[in-house]
C-alpha cells in the first residue's frame, strides 16, 4: 500500500508556500505566491491542491502568521485573530481548506510549525524541549516541550516580550502597532527598514545597528531560557541571514546570563545551543506536512 501523502501550506505575511510530500526527502510539488487579500490567497491555495496530481491527500496542514485559534475545540478554531496584517482580521483559514478539499486539516503558527519540523526532521531531533524562534517580517516564537507544540491560553507570542530599550542609544520608537517598542517592534526586518531606510539585506555587516539587533534578540532569549529552560534554540527567517548576527547573540547571551545557569549548553557549548535551522527555510512548510500527518493520524 502507498505511503500516506500529505498537503502543507507555510502562511506568510508576505508569502505562501504550498507542497505535496510526506517530508523533506519527498517534495513532489511546491508553489509560492504572495500574500494578498484572504479570499483570492486562501483560493490560490486551494486550486494548487486540487489539480496535484501526485495522489489523493491523506490531510492538509497549515502553519500560519498569527495571531491564530490553534484549539480545535473552540468555534472559532482555524482562524487568524487579531493580526497587525488587517485584511486578515478574523479570517477563517481552515475552514475554507477543509470544505474545499474533504480532507483533515492540522492547524497552528507558523512558528509552532517550524518547531515540529524542526523536532521531526531538523535541529531539534532527539530533543524535548526546544524554542524556534523567527526574525523576519515579524517576531514569532514556536515551543516544543516533551515534543508537543505548546498553545496554553492561546498559543506563546515571543516577539512581542518588553526587553530594555535605551532610547539614548536607540531613539527609534519602535513600529510594532501593539507595542511600539516590544521585540518585534525593534528588532524585525520593518523595524531595521525604518531605522536605516533600507532594506536590513543591502546593509554592511559591519554597521553598528546590527550589534543593537543582536543586544535585543540575546535579552529576548535570556528571558526564554530562564522561564523555559530549552535544550536548543533555533534562530530562522529572513533576518538570521545575516550570519554575524549568530556570535553577536551568543556572545550577549553568555554575558546577560553571568554564569548563573550552570549549564555545558551555555558555558561550553554555546554554539550548538543557538542554532540556525537545520531544515533551513523550508522548515514552515515541512512543518505544515507534519501537522498534516498528525492530524491524520487523529482521525484514524
Amino acid at each position: 500500500m502507498a505511503a500516506p501523502l500529505y498537503g502543507g501550506i507555510e502562511a506568510g505575511g508576505t508569502k505562501f508556500v504550498c507542497a505535496v510530500g510526506t517530508g523533506p526527502d519527498d517534495i513532489r510539488e511546491e508553489i509560492r505566491f504572495p500574500t494578498t487579500e484572504p479570499e483570492p490567497t486562501i483560493r490560490k491555495a486551494i486550486e494548487f491542491f486540487r489539480n496535484q496530481e501526485h495522489g489523493q491527500l491523506s490531510a492538509i496542514g497549515i502553519s500560519s502568521f498569527g495571531p491564530v485559534d490553534p484549539d480545535p475545540g473552540s468555534p472559532t478554531f482555524g482562524h487568524i485573530t487579531t493580526t497587525p496584517k488587517k485584511p486578515w482580521l478574523h479570517t477563517d483559514f481552515a475552514g475554507p481548506i477543509h470544505r474545499a478539499l474533504a480532507v483533515p486539516v492540522g492547524f497552528d503558527t507558523d512558528v509552532n510549525g517550524a518547531a515540529l519540523g524542526e523536532w521531526r526532521w531538523g535541529a531539534g531531533r532527539s530533543l524535548n524541549t526546544i524554542i524556534y524562534l523567527t526574525v523576519g517580517t515579524g517576531i514569532g516564537g514556536g515551543v516544543l516541550i516533551d515534543g508537543r507544540p505548546h498553545h496554553g491560553m492561546i498559543h506563546p507570542e515571543m516577539g512581542h516580550v518588553r526587553i530594555p530599550h535605551d532610547r539614548t542609544r536607540d531613539p527609534f520608537e519602535g513600529s510594532c502597532p501593539f507595542h511600539k517598542d516590544c521585540l518585534e517592534g525593534l528588532a524585525s526586518g520593518p523595524a531595521i527598514e525604518a531605522r536605516a531606510g533600507r532594506k536590513g539585506d543591502s546593509i554592511e555587516p559591519d554597521d553598528p545597528l546590527w550589534d543593537i539587533i543582536a543586544e535585543y534578540l540575546a535579552y529576548s532569549l535570556v528571558n526564554y531560557i530562564v522561564v523555559l529552560s530549552p535544550q536548543r534554540i533555533i534562530l530562522g527567517g529572513g533576518v538570521m541571514d545575516q550570519q554575524q548576527l549568530f556570535p553577536k547573540i551568543r556572545e550577549r547571551v553568555g554575558s546577560f546570563l553571568n554564569g548563573y545557569i550552570q549549564s555545558p549548553a551555555i558555558l561550553d557549548r554555546i554554539d550548538s545551543f543557538i542554532v540556525p535551522p537545520g531544515l533551513g527555510n523550508r522548515a514552515g512548510v515541512l512543518g505544515a506536512i507534519a501537522l498534516a500527518e498528525e492530524a491524520a493520524h487523529r482521525e484514524q
